[in-house]
């Protein structure tokens, strides 16, 4: 038995300055511009950010600003079960990388674990654009 899980890194290549790209994903209030998961119903209330789930309302910690380009957050589901996200962002030349960890959990079949990381690469798509100005740009 391992103490480990299956996980996938995915990455995305944007073409803007490592502060101005982690100055955006560090304010919570932007997901809703390119996360399509927990973006369109982020709220926060009494020192919580909750966001609405097809489990129900989940919790979120977003990590502190800092130094290093950390933009983790971590979702309590309604059931209890948490999911760590760890987020990059490094510099990349003159632009950036944005880097996201997905963990596959134990109950998580393979055509959902890919599901789940197609998910996630629009969403850094979607980040690119915005990011971008809606520029077309190989990645």
């Amino acid at each position: 038995m391992t103490d480990t899980t299956q996980s996938r890194t995915l990455t995305i290549r944007i073409e803007r300055p490592l502060r101005e790209v982690y100055e955006f994903l560090a304010v919570p209030e932007n997901v809703s511009q390119w996360a399509s998961g927990l973006g369109g119903s982020l709220a926060f209330e009494n020192g919580t950010w909750t966001a609405e789930t097809p489990l129900g309302v989940a919790r979120i910690v977003f990590t502190p600003r800092n130094e290093l380009g950390v933009v983790d957050h971590r979702v309590t589901l309604p059931t209890g079960a948490e999911i760590h996200v760890p987020m990059r962002v490094v510099a990349n030349g003159k632009g950036s990388e944005v880097l996201l960890t997905l963990f596959r959990s134990p109950e998580m079949t393979d055509e959902k674990f890919a599901a789940d990381a197609a998910w996630i690469e629009r969403d850094l798509a979607a980040l690119k654009a915005v990011l971008e100005g809606e520029r077309k740009s190989s990645c």
